[in-house]
């Protein structure tokens, strides 16, 4: 069975809960989503905000102060942010990328070479059991024990090798702090799990991102192998071809939307794996998405796709919510655009004077 581009674009959407906003916990949301990209600390209350029917920064942050939601690495070796139960279900299926990726990354592989890193990490496993550090106080103190090696590489292995999590204050909203880590076990009071076959992780993959090719499922984990996972699970899934006649899995009951169904415009953080979670983003955008060293922006979804980009600026109690187009909007695009990009700045600068929505000139 063939399906289309716009089927393809709604079915995401419906399912990223991006068609319209739901009533859902934010801790629900958060394992719907199978985490949330977290480099910037703040990314996931924006997400949060555009998917969920009266969304409070309040919650997610109690989720965090609280220790049922962490940030972490994990898919693409990039900070999520994940309830606690699945972060500690999940992070072993990683364990090999985290290690690839330590000895690929230059100087690390090389400084380790001649160091007995099982030494290394019940060094910092015992630094750490003392109190949370930074990745830098980390390379410090390991330094001191292996001189002659280079002390960020040391404090890489911790970083890389160790299940380790990203504590609070840093990814509160209204608090700020240095990245601090500590161990899982340490931090959410339970131990990793041990279950390292990703079956499971990628039926909730394709619940939240299908229907998908096995190249998508990789882009979006960076985890290998994927192939001889997808035909183990072939008889439990459905197979679909796009128009490019490329084969897609899916779940037999995942929602199948309307390429007719309206998508009303959503503002999307800087980070959101809605585009991040595909080899194949022609389903989410068109464009040669501009870079966040270019313009600090997130992405805004028009008529369900990246069509414009967006940043706050901030001058003296002022906020202006500065929308830069990816193309030309139609006079009622922009008039909706206006009425979400107000929302958004209610939700975050409440407390600016003068808020405002501006259009820059197409590109």
């Amino acid at each position: 069975m063939r399906i289309g581009l716009r089927a393809l674009n709604r079915s995401l959407l419906e399912r990223q809960m991006l068609l319209q906003r739901v009533n859902l916990p934010a801790e629900e949301a958060i394992e719907r989503l199978v985490g949330m990209q977290a480099q910037e600390p703040l990314d996931p209350y924006v997400g949060l905000w555009t998917r969920l029917d009266g969304f409070r920064p309040d919650e997610l942050a109690e989720l965090l102060e609280g220790r049922r939601a962490v940030r972490a690495s994990m898919m693409r070796m990039t900070l999520h942010l994940f309830t606690a139960r699945d972060y500690l279900a999940s992070r072993p299926l990683f364990q090999a990328l985290f290690g690839r990726r330590l000895l690929a990354r230059k100087p690390f592989g090389t400084e380790l070479e001649a160091v007995n890193v099982n030494e290394v990490l019940d060094a910092g496993r015992q630094l750490l059991a003392e109190r949370p550090r930074t990745f830098a106080e980390l390379g410090t103190l390991l330094g001191e024990r292996w001189p002659d090696r280079d002390p960020m590489a040391l404090a890489a292995a911790i970083t890389y090798l160790m299940p380790v999590v990203q504590v609070t204050p840093r990814g509160v909203w209204g608090q700020k702090g240095r990245p601090t880590w500590a161990t899982a076990e340490d931090w959410l009071g339970r131990p990793v799990g041990a279950d390292s076959t990703p079956d499971e992780l990628m039926v909730r993959y394709l619940a939240a991102f299908g229907p998908a090719s096995v190249a998508d499922a990789s882009n979006w984990s960076r985890l290998t192998g994927l192939r001889e996972v997808f035909e183990r699970l072939r008889p439990r899934l459905r197979t679909f071809r796009d128009e490019g006649g490329r084969e897609l899995f899916d779940i037999p009951d995942g929602v199948l939307a309307d390429p007719d169904t309206t998508a009303l415009p959503r503002f999307l953080p800087v980070f959101d794996n809605v585009f991040l979670g595909h080899a194949d983003r022609t389903r989410i955008t068109s464009h040669a998405f501009p870079t966040r060293e270019t313009f600090g922006i997130g992405a805004v979804l028009v008529d369900g796709f990246i069509r414009a980009a967006w940043r706050i600026k901030r001058s003296k109690g002022s906020a202006a919510l500065v929308i830069h187009p990816l193309q030309r909007l139609s006079k009622e695009q922009r008039s909706e655009l206006n009425d979400e990009g107000s929302q958004l700045l209610a939700f975050k600068a409440p407390d600016a004077d003068s808020p405002d929505v501006r259009f820059e000139a197409a590109t």
